[in-house]
C-alpha cells in the first residue's frame, strides 16, 4: 500500500491534469484487462496476448500506454519483452472503485427488495 499525501484542496490545476490524464489511461477497459492479468506477476507480450485473446498489436498498443503512464513497466527478455506492474498504487485504487460499486449495488439491491433503509 502506498502512503498516503496529503491533497491541497482546491486543487491546482496542474494536478487537476495530472490526475484526469490517469483517469484517461486506465479507463480503457482493455487496459484494465492487461492489469488484472499482470496482478500475479510478470507475463509477455505474447502471454498477455494468449489470456486475454487480443492480438498482439493490440496488446502492445495498450501496454505502450500503461508504460507510458508509468503503471507498467517493460523489460526486455531476449526477443521477448516482460511486462510488470510499476505502479502498485492501481490496485489501490481499483479497490476504492470496486467497494464503491459494491455499495451502490448493494444500495440498488435494498430497493429493489423494498427496503427504503
Amino acid at each position: 500500500m502506498t502512503e498516503a499525501v496529503p491533497i491541497p484542496h482546491p486543487l491546482p490545476e496542474a494536478l487537476v491534469e495530472l490526475i484526469a490524464q490517469r483517469f484517461r489511461v486506465i479507463g480503457e477497459p482493455m487496459r484494465i484487462r492487461l492489469l488484472d492479468a499482470l496482478r500475479d506477476g510478470p507475463m509477455t507480450i505474447a502471454e498477455l496476448t494468449d489470456v486475454l485473446g487480443a492480438s498482439q498489436q493490440n496488446v502492445s498498443k495498450h501496454v505502450g500506454v500503461l508504460a507510458q503512464a508509468g503503471i507498467l513497466a517493460r523489460t526486455k527478455d531476449g526477443n521477448r519483452v516482460r511486462c510488470s506492474i510499476a505502479d502498485d498504487s492501481i490496485f489501490e485504487l481499483c479497490e476504492l472503485v470496486c467497494g464503491g460499486l459494491r455499495q451502490q449495488v448493494a444500495g440498488l439491491d435494498r430497493l429493489l427488495a423494498g427496503d427504503a433503509t
